[in-house]
């Protein structure tokens, strides 16, 4: 089934001339081809917020008042409403991504102006999976983040694991590969250090347990053969999915990675347990030992 465009789902809402070429001007992913709005994290002073807005606002009707100090504005009842009219009616595909941060944060800061600091968010972590990924440490450093609003990013970023997580409990996990993926770069693509988790199968494939069993630093995990072995005992376990993350977001494996995916293989082995594979989640892809033949000898990069 073809992706429908935006202007497609709303073909009552009419571009204004001059929309395209000034929205693009400032956000740097937006695509006018498809009319699908990106990333507003280019956005500079307070001229060119004031420009963005009245652009997204010709389109969708929002108002700002003349001679209004913008960043004044965006933190008063007229525009949170309005922004979240214009959610509730077109949905995330008519938000910029910093509109999206706004409507996020809207209950946890209401007396701050919050377009400035969804733009640093943006400026200091890139995009909204690296915003709600990102530590405590590093988000309480932004200026204006409290740690209430660390908390609602954490819940964002915790509720949407939950939902990725709920489409492959219970089932064959090998029929469902897709969800298996989706719910890994959920949970994993974006984290700063690597963390390795094992999802243990019983004889049908369906999911028996979803566990971490090493959390590391940016570039390296230790696991151990011996406890993910035992684990599968413990869980009477038939086989297993080995995933870990590349937080540099390359999921090349290392050689470290394709002998410690031997070594796990031979102690699985050895107990009548199958691994299927072993995943190395990245930013944009991942990287599948099976798929890339590594399990026929585990050949070293």
């Amino acid at each position: 089934m073809p992706v429908r465009t935006f202007t497609q789902k709303h073909p009552n809402l009419k571009l204004v001339q001059g929309f395209e070429s000034t929205v693009a001007s400032k956000c740097k992913n937006y695509h006018p081809a498809n009319e699908i709005f990106g990333s507003g994290k280019q956005f500079g002073n307070k001229n060119s917020l004031r420009e963005s807005h009245l652009a997204t606002g010709a389109v969708f009707g929002d108002q700002v008042p003349k001679n209004c100090d913008i960043i004044e504005y965006s933190h008063c009842h007229d525009y949170r409403k309005q922004l979240s009219k214009r959610f509730v009616q077109f949905g995330h595909e008519a938000m910029l991504e910093h509109e999206l941060i706004e409507l996020l944060l809207f209950k946890v800061a209401p007396k701050t102006a919050l377009r400035p600091l969804a733009l640093r968010l943006l400026s200091t972590f890139g995009d909204l999976n690296g915003i709600v990924a990102a530590s405590e440490h590093r988000l309480l450093k932004v200026e204006g983040v409290t740690f209430e609003v660390y908390l609602h990013l954490r819940l964002a970023a915790e509720v949407a694991k939950r939902m990725a997580q709920t489409k492959i409990h219970k089932k064959d996990i090998i029929s469902n590969w897709g969800e298996l993926i989706e719910y890994c770069r959920v949970s994993m693509a974006h984290r700063e250090t690597e963390l390795f988790k094992v999802f243990f199968l019983d004889r049908k494939n369906v999911l028996l347990a979803d566990e971490e069993q090493a959390v590391g630093t940016v570039d390296h995990v230790p696991v151990y053969p011996r406890e993910v072995a035992k684990r599968a005992l413990e869980l009477n376990a038939s086989a297993l999915i080995l995933v870990h993350n590349h937080p540099s977001g390359d999921p090349t494996p290392s050689v470290e990675d394709a002998l410690m995916t031997q070594k796990i293989s031979k102690a699985c082995d050895a107990i009548g347990v199958i691994v299927h594979d072993h995943i190395i989640i990245g930013k944009g892809n991942e990287f599948s030992f099976r798929a890339e033949g590594y399990f026929d000898g585990v050949k070293a990069t």
